[in-house]
C-alpha cells in the first residue's frame, strides 16, 4: 500500500472518530432533554407516554364534539 493511501486512510478514520465522538455527543443531548421535558429515562418510554398521550387527545376530542353538539342542540344552531 501507498504512502498516500495510508495518510487518505488514516484521515478517513480520524474523520470518523470525530463524527462519532459529535455523535455520541448528540445523543447524550436528546436523552437528558427527554428526561427533563418529559420525565423518561429511555426511547420507550418516551413511545409509551406519547401513546398514552393520543389516547388523551382522542378522549378530549370526543368530549369537546360531545359538548359543542349539545350546545347546538340546546340553541338550535
Amino acid at each position: 500500500m501507498k504512502e498516500s493511501e495510508l495518510l487518505r486512510l488514516k484521515k478517513n478514520i480520524e474523520d470518523a472518530k470525530a463524527k462519532a465522538t459529535e455523535l455520541q455527543g448528540k445523543y447524550k443531548y436528546l436523552q437528558e432533554q427527554l428526561k427533563e421535558t418529559w420525565d423518561c429515562g429511555s426511547l420507550e418510554e418516551a413511545e409509551k407516554k406519547l401513546e398514552e398521550m393520543d389516547e388523551e387527545i382522542s378522549a378530549m376530542d370526543q368530549n369537546i364534539e360531545k359538548l359543542v353538539n349539545e350546545i347546538k342542540g340546546k340553541y338550535n344552531v
